[in-house]
């Protein structure tokens, strides 16, 4: 992998960064991701229990599938009436679902219908919410790749304790802790990016549709070959081994090991991508797709640990070196994206790869639990442990991704 630093312009870039802006941005994404981090143990351990593998990848599926279907409308709608206005209303929305079924499990077991329809409404929410969170880092830090490594960094930071803390309160107070903390996270997220104060936003020149808009942005999506490359592997990515990963990984860890083990192999993944945010603060590679690719190779290593059945400590191990790869390839692939594309575009086109890289974990999610009563667990994560491997090399034979060098 070869890497190069950018000294002249690194010295300024971490004067500027701390801005009260980006400040604020950090607070807001950091919260947020430290309430995801929990939830995702929640939802895997709680309605595990009451209603199988079937029932997380049903809640998960459900979650995604409206994200993917409006995603496209989140970003048209950030880039017509701003990001941020756009994020706000999503973590309202957000704090209304998430402590919605925070009470059903405090006050006893919640049926399938409201966790499905709770989780429809926060994935539309989230829809809303995530084309915004590119296009809103260029607009509060002048680096973009050292703001998109520090938020990898608080990403890290909130997948080591997250998960942790998940586990030691679903074992003392229940589900329904973890869901009210994470409504709270959300509506302090919400109050952090309200209070951002960014530049008006330049007037449009001609007047257009949601049809138009959308057209434009997938425009210049397929114009970049690159882009789109990458985001047809990626498909096959999230159906193969995202979709499937964490319900299967959470079922096998926890009978195997038990329910605070998996809270802990999840620690290692949080403690693998602080490693990796750091590394990505410091070396920018002159072909960041290339290098990204070539360090996405050791995310292999999180589900073969799984299929391999190993102890606490090499699966830990494996999911650390897994979780430095990811947020390698992370901030290549955010920086190059929010580099490469105008900004007046950019929530657009960011909507376009995020629907295209998110369906295929839709599918996976939801077929998971029919697949899984059929097809030995262990095996099925052989074979994403086998696709993790040719996505990498799949990526490095695509020339526009390989060439592509960085701004």
């Amino acid at each position: 992998m070869t890497a190069i630093l950018d000294g002249d312009q690194l010295p300024a870039a971490r004067e500027s960064l701390w801005t009260k802006d980006f400040s604020l941005y950090f607070g807001a994404r950091s919260v947020s991701l430290f309430g995801d981090a929990m939830i995702q143990v929640a939802a895997a351990l709680a309605v595990g229990a009451v209603y199988g593998v079937s029932g997380v990848g049903y809640v998960l599926a459900i979650w995604t599938f409206p994200f993917v279907i409006f995603v496209l409308f989140g970003g048209v709608f950030a880039d017509r009436i701003g990001a941020r206005a756009m994020m706000v209303g999503a973590d309202v929305v957000r704090v209304f679902t998430q402590g919605t079924v925070a009470v059903a499990f405090l006050t006893g077991t919640p049926p399938l219908w409201l966790l499905l329809t709770c989780s429809f409404l926060a994935g539309t929410a989230a829809a809303m919410f995530q084309p915004g969170v590119n296009g809103m880092v260029p607009l509060v830090a002048r680096d973009p790749q050292r703001a998109n490594a520090t938020l990898k960094i608080a990403d890290a930071a909130a997948q080591l304790a997250g998960p942790a803390l998940a586990g030691v309160i679903m074992a003392v107070s229940g589900a329904g802790v973890v869901y009210s903390l994470n409504a709270a996270a959300f509506a302090l997220s919400g109050l952090c990016l309200a209070l951002l104060r960014l530049a008006p936003a330049a007037a449009r020149g001609e007047r257009s549709t949601v049809l138009l808009d959308l057209r434009r942005g997938w425009t210049e999506f397929r114009s970049r070959t690159w882009m789109w490359s990458v985001i047809v592997v990626w498909m096959f990515f999230g159906l193969l081994v995202f979709g499937p990963y964490i319900p299967l990984s959470s079922r096998l860890i926890g009978e195997r090991l038990g329910e605070a083990a998996y809270g802990w192999v999840m620690a290692g993944l949080g403690t693998g991508t602080v490693a990796g945010g750091l590394i990505a603060i410091r070396f920018r590679p002159a072909r960041p797709l290339a290098a990204g690719a070539a360090a996405m190779t050791g995310f292999t290593f999180i589900p073969l640990s799984v299929a391999l059945e190993l102890p606490l400590p090499l699966l830990m191990a494996g999911h650390l070196a897994g979780g430095m790869s990811w947020a390698f390839w992370s901030v290549m692939w955010s920086t190059s994206v929010q580099t490469q594309v105008a900004p007046d575009v950019l929530n657009r086109v960011t909507a376009y790869e995020i629907a295209g890289s998110v369906c295929g974990s839709a599918v996976g999610q939801a077929l998971v639990g029919p697949v899984s009563a059929v097809v030995n667990p262990i095996d099925m994560l052989f074979v994403s442990a086998g696709v993790s491997a040719a996505v990498c090399a799949a990526l490095l034979l695509t020339r526009p991704v390989r060439a592509l060098r960085r701004i």
